[in-house]
């Protein structure tokens, strides 16, 4: 069918006097479409759709013959189903498919307009809340997918946006109390979509019969009251995301960025000047005038962001660990089984479980662990059996990192029949000395290739002043000394007094020929590095093995 702009167009030129054969040029028809059109009434309207009705332009459908039944039914029951619909028109002898059924349907069925209603607030009522994302491209072309948290006052419309790592509950919860913390207060409700961050599971009414636990938590602690937009509700939803979608268009998409540091000082420029500079477009007011009208209705904030801990249900492990996000924290071994609730802070982790209590720095490394030093001896004294011992203290060594995992794996090829014994006299040192300067031996231990208990236990030493003394030791001549395997130094004799004091191990090499290897200054093959002149003591033992130097 010809448009009736088309027929318009004809009608003209036909009036000005242009013969029939070049109109049909001009307007891109047939001469017979021209010489009909010039025999039509002239043309008053360019409703396509009533003209092709006028017109009986096209099939009809199969199921306008049951227009009257449909109408009849919907008449009586406006909300019928379309199914239901279906069925009853097949009773009465309808033979065609429900596509066209439906259409017919949806034209005669009574549509309900409802009026919109502005959800404007008052002062300290509300607050709007919102995650976003949006793929940021830097000056030098890199691309990366940045996430934001938007939160905005609805009276006064002052606006706080922060960029996130993720969108996770916890990451939620922070950033809500950061923005509460830098507004000044908390008004009487906070809005939000329906992410599962808020809310779990709802009725058809929108009735929320599970919230999300850790969010429902820090809700209680605030004392905020959550209102949720309800669901297929877009003029309340809309108020929501316009938030995001403003951000979007009026900070990422209107600046460029040089790299993160650039995009994290411009957005701080950026929320200044919506805030305290430029007047908003809906009050024609600078939010930062009506904030001050605001803030005598906002609450006091009553947990500050730094003492901000999320709650989260936990049991303690049979391994005496709590883990959480893949990292594991230490509890006392008599805990094991118990539940109990870890309270995650920013920096740090506090379980508490039933009479039992631990506090830990908190992880955020890839399969970081973390065992207090009180634990590890309970854990110790806790296993039975002297060889599962020795496994649990070589657990404990290895959490000090890639060093220590080097150095055991050296040393348990080195000293296959006896590594047992540097184990447990390492994990001494460990209680004795801390984490940061064994971790710090194991480094030195492995750059000059000086693998044994013994020469950790010299490194240590030589880092203080006085070292502490440790169960086990003692100081002087050894009873006896060993041989060292394969090194290109000299000897050294029984009768030898050592250089200087140096804790004795538990565990030494066995002797081999009676000698021991001098372990001063001599360069290592294929190194050029020198150590500090000494001597390394050494217990017999009722085997031949050794290791040591390479």
């Amino acid at each position: 069918m010809i448009h009736m702009l088309k027929r318009h167009e004809i009608q003209v030129l036909r009036r000005a006097g242009h013969a029939q054969i070049d109109v049909a040029k001009f307007a891109g028809v047939s001469l017979g479409s021209v010489r009909r059109v010039e025999r039509e009434p002239e043309v008053t309207h360019i409703d396509m759709a009533h003209e092709r009705e006028r017109r009986d332009v096209g099939r009809p459908a199969k199921a306008e013959p049951l227009r009257s039944l449909v109408v009849e039914l919907l008449t009586r029951e406006p909300e019928l189903l379309s199914v239901e619909i279906l069925r009853r028109a097949k009773l009465a002898g309808y033979a065609g498919g429900k596509t066209a059924l439906y259409d017919l349907i949806s034209a005669v069925r009574p549509k309900t307009v409802r009026p919109l209603v502005r959800f404007e607030g008052l002062p300290g009522e509300f607050s709007q809340h919102d995650f976003g994302q949006v793929d940021v491209r830097f000056l030098d072309g890199a691309r990366e997918r940045v996430h934001f948290f938007a939160s905005r006052l609805k009276y006064s419309r002052w606006v706080e946006v922060t960029i996130v790592p993720d969108e996770c509950a916890e990451t939620l919860v922070r950033a809500l109390v950061d923005h509460f913390a830098l507004i000044g207060g908390i008004p009487l409700l906070a809005v939000f979509d329906r992410p599962k961050t808020v809310a779990l599971t709802w009725t058809k009414d929108g009735h929320v019969t599970e919230w999300n636990a850790l969010f429902a938590g820090v809700a209680l602690d605030l004392g905020l009251g959550i209102e949720l937009c309800w669901p297929s509700s877009p003029e309340q939803k809309g108020s929501i995301e316009n938030l995001v979608g403003w951000v979007k268009g009026s900070f990422f998409k209107q600046r460029r960025f040089l790299d993160d540091a650039d995009l994290l000082a411009q957005l701080v420029e950026w929320r200044t000047e919506v805030n305290t500079q430029r007047p908003c477009r809906a009050t024609r007011v600078i939010p930062a005038v009506r904030l001050e009208e605001e803030r005598p209705r906002l609450r006091p904030l009553k947990v500050a962001p730094e003492q901000l801990a999320v709650r989260v249900p936990i049991v303690v492990g049979p391994t005496a660990a709590v883990v959480h996000d893949t990292h594991p924290y230490s509890m006392p071994p008599d805990a094991i089984g118990i539940p109990g609730t870890l309270f995650l802070y920013r920096d740090r982790a506090r379980i508490v479980a039933g009479r039992f209590e631990a506090i830990h720095q908190r992880l955020f490394e890839r399969d970081a662990k973390s065992t207090l030093p009180e634990h590890r001896a309970q854990h110790v004294a806790a296993v039975s059996g002297k060889r599962a011992k020795r496994y649990l203290q070589r657990e404990h060594l290895l959490e000090l990192g890639p060093f220590a995992l080097d150095y055991l794996t050296e040393l348990t090829h080195r000293r296959p029949r006896i590594w047992l014994r540097d184990v447990d006299r390492l994990h001494t040192l460990l209680a004795t000395y801390g984490e940061a300067a064994l971790r710090a031996a194991f480094a030195r231990g492995l750059a000059e290739q000086a693998i044994g208990a013994e020469y950790i236990a010299h490194y240590l030493a030589d880092g203080v002043t006085i070292p502490p003394p440790i169960e086990g030791d003692s100081t002087g001549r050894p009873n006896a000394r060993s041989s060292f395997v394969g090194h290109p130094g000299g000897s050294i004799s029984r009768d030898e007094q050592l250089s200087f004091d140096l804790p004795a191990a538990d565990a030494m090499l066995a002797s081999r020929g009676g000698r021991v290897q001098a372990a001063g200054g001599t360069p290592r093959s294929g190194g050029g590095a020198t150590r500090s002149a000494w001597t390394r003591p050494s217990a017999a033992l009722p085997f031949d093995a050794d290791g040591g130097r390479s």
